[in-house]
């Protein structure tokens, strides 16, 4: 009895998980995180559509998907989040097709790298221009706006879903600039994470909070995931300065942060809305 009560309670959490006959959609799927986050969904049963206005960088995330989860279950289309008729123009697209939206990740965004090749003049708040700072926040945070009131409002109307607003482990910590220095440079010249970044990644979680107490009568869910630095090519002094500032001692891979969409994103987390799952090695807790 025990063994079979064991299995049930296994087969019951893989159902939670399941996004079997569900569609989700990701903005800014060109991107790194974009793949990852379709993959996440891939792998749990879910069609998936991925947007971007790359639309080179859509065909090459489509193939590099479909290499490993086939290409019947991933649709691209090109979308433009800081224009409402281009949201609205996919939607009446997808409509007319019967398609629905049962998930919502809110990824693009203007990621500025700070390697220190040219970034410390417009960088510096000293003299960061007010048309950089329109740009990006125009992409990363009224971006997700626009493409939650149009597919939020869908949801809402057609029997909830998930809208899953992807911010950063500096929407609850202040950027360290120290692991940006480099010893060449004066003070007034070195490179630093840009303001943008964190005024954006902050709005995420208040638009989260907002959302998941506008429509929770409809069943549309709201959260925002946190992650931490992810590991790819940077430089080694860099990684090291980082990983210092990690409990766990090091960034992340590119594929650890899939468990968590795939919660967020299914009926495994049915009861959670408006929160903000900070996902960082514990580098928010030092």
């Amino acid at each position: 009895m025990a063994d079979n009560a064991v299995g049930d309670i296994g087969t019951g959490a893989k159902l939670r998980f399941s996004m079997i006959g569900r569609t989700a959609l990701i903005t800014g799927s060109a991107g790194m995180l974009g793949r990852q986050h379709a993959a996440a969904l891939l792998e749990v049963g879910a069609s998936v559509i991925l947007t971007d206005i790359d639309v080179d960088g859509l065909k090459v995330a489509r193939e590099n998907l479909g290499e490993s989860f086939g290409d019947s279950g991933i649709r691209t289309m090109s979308m433009d989040v800081t224009d409402i008729e281009s949201i609205r123009q996919v939607v009446a697209e997808l409509g007319a097709e019967g398609v629905r939206v049962d998930a919502l990740i809110n990824n693009a965004a203007l990621d500025p790298k700070v390697d220190g090749n040219g970034m410390a003049e417009d960088s510096r708040l000293e003299t960061f221009p007010v048309e950089r700072w329109e740009v990006e926040l125009a992409v990363g945070l009224t971006g997700a706006f626009l493409c939650s009131q149009v597919f939020g409002t869908e949801m809402a109307a057609n029997g909830g879903g998930v809208i899953l607003n992807i911010a950063s482990d500096l929407s609850v910590l202040a950027p360290d600039q120290r692991i940006y220095h480099r010893a060449e440079l004066n003070d007034g010249d070195q490179p630093v994470k840009p303001v943008t970044y964190s005024v954006i990644k902050a709005g995420l979680v208040g638009l989260t909070r907002y959302l998941a107490t506008y429509w929770p009568d409809a069943g549309v869910r709201a959260n925002a995931l946190s992650p931490g630095g992810v590991q790819t090519d940077q430089p080694a002094e860099f990684v090291q300065r980082m990983c210092e500032l990690i409990p766990l001692g090091r960034m992340a891979a590119p594929d650890e942060y899939r468990s968590a969409v795939q919660f967020l994103c299914s009926d495994a987390s049915s009861f959670l809305t408006g929160q903000n799952i900070v996902v960082d090695g514990g580098r928010s807790v030092w």
